[in-house]
């Protein structure tokens, strides 16, 4: 494998050398990420930019699950599970080391709900079709009590238990991000757009481009530019024309992550019926478990949005309703917020809970192309219709979508977790590779994780990264896991990084001061 095409040199090279685009894609979280890996396969010349980090922002802040969505089921919207579920098939397919089979248990607590569950989640199987995870079943109190040694036992009548996805977001960012290039593309992060192009007929035709390591910027001509920018939406609608009206209300979800004795079984908790009207979930994800979400209307956003107060006791009283044991915030070794880019509401009536998670494409007077609102599970459908408007309007050659049957990259027969370089994949040879030649890179970068320092170097040589928080919070995921780890090993994460990008000190003492800034957001006070 040719691992110098994702060299950040080789790529700004590329870039250079090519004076006309067919597509760029503004925006380097799922969606993103997605459109450039259709375009790539399609044959289309694309290059993709981003401001920060891929996924850094919503696409590496989910629940962790690859779903249908049991919720929308009940709301009635058929098509959209139908569709999920069938792409969280296809995700299974290709990205094998990243995407797992999870079981879940519905807890019930009255005989209604035992009925309801069951009925509503055999309509749920039925609408998976052949790309199902497996048959959902009515179990009784005692194996439920059994499976799930921390529930509540008073009133338990029995639960349901069904098979649905769960994955490493940002880790498959990342894949689809090696899978693009290897196709042909050309991926930058840490690249903002700060303005977009036009012609003489008001036509947009281009961006103008930071790089945000040198200060330099670039032109960039394109045939079709694409905003795929999540809850900055707005913001590139708004450079295309400044009186734009926002298309986007931001809602923020939260997760707290707990040690496993929380959830000591093999399954995950899917609550239905909370205060907010939300389902929570309780989820294990590399030997933690984590709890959420929430449903909060902002009227602004960020890179780094904060969990609210009301948010985390909303968390750790419902997750202390329905578990024996108690939690506190003292047991909450990380907690993140992301922002839902949800469409803006018709009036003021409308609930975030209620707004379609379906995805939107708006085509601005300037052919300027937005995609908006989907869901992770959806990625790979939301960039094959994303790509086929431009074809529609004549801004892209007519040719056939690629990726239902395209392996991502790293993709393999799954590896036993026990081994936490199973996320890696085929990688994984690499890796060990990189440690017989380098003995000292075995070492673990903290006690309480089994990180290593070869994955550091891992990420910056193959995978990347660039930053601290490019490391530790969307390759090898401690912000997420054990947020005081994290900060514990930022200075030799940051001396690593400088060994391999050639910086200085003063560098590295930037890097660490940066990082806490962030990863104070993970800490729960």
């Amino acid at each position: 494998m040719k691992m110098d095409r994702f060299k950040r040199e080789t790529l700004i090279a590329q870039m250079k050398t090519n004076e006309t685009w067919d597509a760029i894609i503004v925006g380097g979280g799922a969606t993103g990420l997605g459109i450039a890996l259709d375009c790539a396969t399609r044959g289309y010349k694309t290059l993709l930019l981003e401001q920060v980090d891929f996924a850094k922002g919503t696409s590496s802040r989910s629940t962790k699950l690859v779903h249908g969505g049991v919720r929308y089921l009940a709301q009635g919207n058929i098509d959209l599970v139908r569709e999920a579920l069938h792409e969280r098939g296809l995700m299974m397919k290709n990205a094998a080391h990243l995407v797992s089979n999870q079981s879940f248990i519905i807890p019930n607590y009255s005989w209604w709900d035992h009925f309801f569950y069951t009925v509503g989640l055999k309509v749920y199987d039925f609408l998976s079709g052949n790309l199902s995870f497996g048959k959902s079943t009515r179990i009784g109190k005692k194996e439920t009590m059994a499976r799930l040694p921390t529930i509540e036992t008073a009133h338990l009548r029995g639960g349901v238990v069904y098979q649905d996805g769960q994955f490493d977001d940002s880790r498959l960012a990342v894949n689809i991000a090696q899978t693009a290039i290897e196709q042909g593309a050309t991926l930058l992060n840490h690249f903002e757009v700060k303005q977009l192009l036009k012609n003489d007929a008001g036509i947009v035709n281009g961006v103008v481009a930071v790089d945000q390591e040198t200060n330099e910027t670039y032109q960039l001509k394109s045939k079709v530019v694409i905003n795929a920018t999540g809850v900055f939406t707005d913001e590139v609608l708004q450079m295309d024309n400044p009186s734009a009206k926002d298309q986007i209300k931001p809602s923020q979800g939260i997760h707290l992550v707990l040690d496993k004795s929380f959830l000591a079984g093999n399954d995950a908790i899917m609550i239905p019926k909370t205060d907010d009207g939300r389902v929570l979930f309780l989820v294990p994800w590399h030997n933690r478990v984590v709890v959420g979400t929430t449903d909060t209307v902002l009227d602004s956003h960020s890179l780094e949005p904060r969990a609210l107060e009301a948010e985390i006791n909303f968390i750790l009283t419902t997750a202390n309703r329905y578990l024996n044991k108690d939690v506190s915030r003292d047991d909450v070794l990380s907690m993140y917020a992301g922002l839902r880019p949800l469409a803006a509401p018709k009036d003021d009536s409308e609930k975030t809970k209620e707004i379609s998670r379906s995805h939107k494409i708006i085509v601005s007077d300037s052919e300027l192309i937005t995609i908006t609102g989907g869901k992770w599970t959806t990625y790979r459908k939301m960039a094959e219709d994303t790509v086929n408007r431009a074809i529609k309007m004549n801004k892209l050659p007519q040719k056939e979508c690629r990726t239902k049957d395209l392996l991502i990259h790293g993709s393999s027969k799954p590896i036993a977790e026990s081994n936490h370089l199973y996320v890696y994949g085929s990688d994984i040879m690499g890796i060990e590779a990189l440690q017989q030649e380098h003995p000292e890179l075995k070492e673990r970068l903290h006690e309480r994780v089994p990180f290593t320092k070869a994955e550091v170097v891992w990420a910056v040589r193959h995978e990347m990264a660039r930053t601290i928080d490019d490391v530790l919070a969307r390759r090898v995921r401690v912000l997420f896991l054990d947020a005081g780890a994290a900060i514990a090993m930022a200075p030799e994460v940051a001396a690593l990084i400088a060994k391999e990008l050639g910086r200085d000190k003063q560098w590295e003492a930037e890097q660490v001061k940066d990082f806490l800034k962030i990863a104070d957001h993970f800490v729960c006070k």
